[in-house]
């Protein structure tokens, strides 16, 4: 059944358009906030922005979050209090399991193993992929094009692919120290 026929009926040619430019070139606080609203995210000031596609339980981004454009959020995952989603992010909580018995990767996931969660004030940067199991800890910076593949503590500074703790952010001062960096 289309999406159309299940809420209400075919689009006007005219709906269909602003439906698509809504959805597509919208990206401002208050289109975001309704968007996540009518998805069913309703904690204050959760904002998607066009092209996101979240597919998690309602509710599972706490309030004052960002996801950014065309971001991928599905299964278990649980997105803290202001946290930062940039553009073209990926995160998943489950895996497709190889069946020796086939020999091929099953459409089933792993979904026991998978749960994602995203810690208060944690900031994605752009095309940051999440893989599942992963836990990234409060106030935490991923770096542009990281690959998280393991628990990330509190504070940190990740990078690279896989990513790997680069630096550290003071709690009490908010400035970044970088690990071996030259001064």
């Amino acid at each position: 059944m289309s999406v159309q026929k299940k809420y209400g009926g075919e689009l006007t040619s005219d709906e269909f358009r602003k439906f698509t430019l809504y959805t597509t070139q919208s990206n401002n606080q208050k289109d975001d906030n309704t968007r996540a609203q009518i998805l069913g995210f309703t904690n204050e000031n959760v904002r998607l922005a066009p092209g996101a596609i979240v597919r998690i339980g309602e509710n599972q981004i706490g309030s004052h979050s960002y996801v950014g454009l065309y971001s991928y959020i599905n299964g278990d995952v649980t997105i803290g209090q202001h946290v930062l989603v940039g553009p073209h992010v990926s995160i998943v909580a489950s895996n497709h399991l190889y069946d020796p018995t086939t020999d091929y990767f099953s459409a089933r996931s792993d979904e026991v193993k998978g749960k994602v969660t995203i810690e208060d004030g944690v900031w994605l940067t752009t095309g940051v992929v999440i893989t599942p199991g992963v836990t990234v800890g409060r106030c935490s910076l991923i770096c542009a094009n990281s690959v998280v593949t393991n628990n990330v503590p509190p504070y940190a500074i990740m990078a690279g692919s896989p990513a790997k703790q680069i630096g550290e952010i003071c709690k009490e001062t908010g400035k970044y120290n970088w690990f071996n960096k030259e001064n």
